[in-house]
């Protein structure tokens, strides 16, 4: 009904992951605050509170059979669903999901929806490091092995801890506007709101740490600033080293030369601005590619060579963020 506060049912139990519940619950919680009709509720399978990982206790409102309407279920991840989540837990999924408009999962929350069937033939993702493990585990899930968070259909799942907050904030963004969950990022003081077609993992965090000194330092100040100056002759500059020398750190460390990799991190950094609302030539200028021709011309062909043995640069096909499927709901 227009108007009516919709419920948001969070489901915890033993192991849980502590940010995996706590980030989702925060975004929720602005969102109250700025007037969103959200009705939180905490429940575990059994109605006792859950203990997480790092030991925490969590108190809880309800057993998962005591809980009236939901619109919104929400499992958060925990490495013990790795190897088999409770059956407790799965009992309580069973009894929830199928009166959820929508069923969100975060980090390893994705292998209790698997282990339901929610997940058969959908696209879905986890964690890089279990994405593997869940595609091996549910061969009729489409792994994403990339993705911050994926929605097929009313099944939303995203990567681990922080990813958890971009998916409460897509949610935000379905159920209300694009401003509201912009408006909750900045008051998180979450640097940039990343859309789910962002790569978990960017070129610096997938690309092996360059042993020597010099080529750390460098690679640090390449993502902390793209935009600055990283000619070839800059950057041997200020690594002390000759051009030829860096060249080849470059090439013996990452598999690449110095200017391919900087071409990665300037396109990675204008795909994540693109995503985020930001025009062609707004993208290019922050980005460090120049104009928007560059970038366009940058999008359309190979950066040239691999960047480090964990991947190459992310390049989307478009800049425009895959849709998330939903309506904003109206009367509210």
């Amino acid at each position: 009904m227009p108007g009516r506060p919709l419920a948001i049912v969070v489901l915890v139990y033993d192991g849980v992951r502590l940010l995996d519940v706590t980030g989702p619950l925060e975004v929720f919680d602005v969102a109250v605050d700025m007037g969103v009709g959200y009705r939180i509720t905490v429940c575990s399978p059994d109605g006792r509170d859950a203990v997480t990982s790092g030991g925490l206790r969590l108190g809880v409102s309800c057993p998962a059979a005591a809980v009236g309407e939901v619109d919104t279920l929400l499992v958060p991840g925990g490495e013990c669903l790795v190897n088999g989540p409770p059956t407790a837990l799965l009992e309580a999924i069973r009894l929830l999901a199928p009166r959820a408009r929508r069923v969100s999962s975060v980090c390893a929350g994705s292998f209790a929806l698997a282990a339901v069937g929610l997940l058969d033939g959908r696209r879905a993702t986890t964690h890089w490091r279990h994405t593997g493990t869940l595609a091996r585990q549910f061969p009729d899930v489409r792994v994403d092995e990339d993705s911050i968070y994926v929605r097929d259909g009313p099944i939303l799942t995203s990567a681990g801890v922080s990813a958890g907050i971009d998916l409460a904030l897509a949610l935000v963004e379905e159920d209300e506007s694009d401003e509201l969950a912009h408006q909750i990022a900045r008051d998180l003081v979450v640097f940039m709101r990343r859309l789910g077609a962002q790569p978990q993992l960017s070129v610096p965090a997938r690309t092996a740490r360059p042993r020597r000194r010099p080529l750390r330092a460098l690679c640090d100040q390449i993502a902390a600033d793209p935009a600055a100056d990283h000619s070839l002759a800059a950057l041997a500059a200020r690594a002390g080293l000759s051009v030829r020398h860096l060249t080849r750190l470059f090439r013996a460390e990452l598999g690449c030369t110095p200017s391919s990799y900087v071409t990665s991190v300037r396109l990675e950094a204008a795909t994540a601005l693109l995503l985020s609302g930001e025009t062609l030539a707004t993208a290019a200028r922050r980005s460090g590619l120049g104009s928007e021709e560059t970038l366009r011309r940058t999008m359309r062909r190979p950066v040239g060579e691999s960047v480090g043995a964990a991947g190459s640069a992310s390049r989307p096909e478009s800049p425009v963020p895959e849709a998330t499927g939903g309506t904003r709901r109206s009367g509210r």
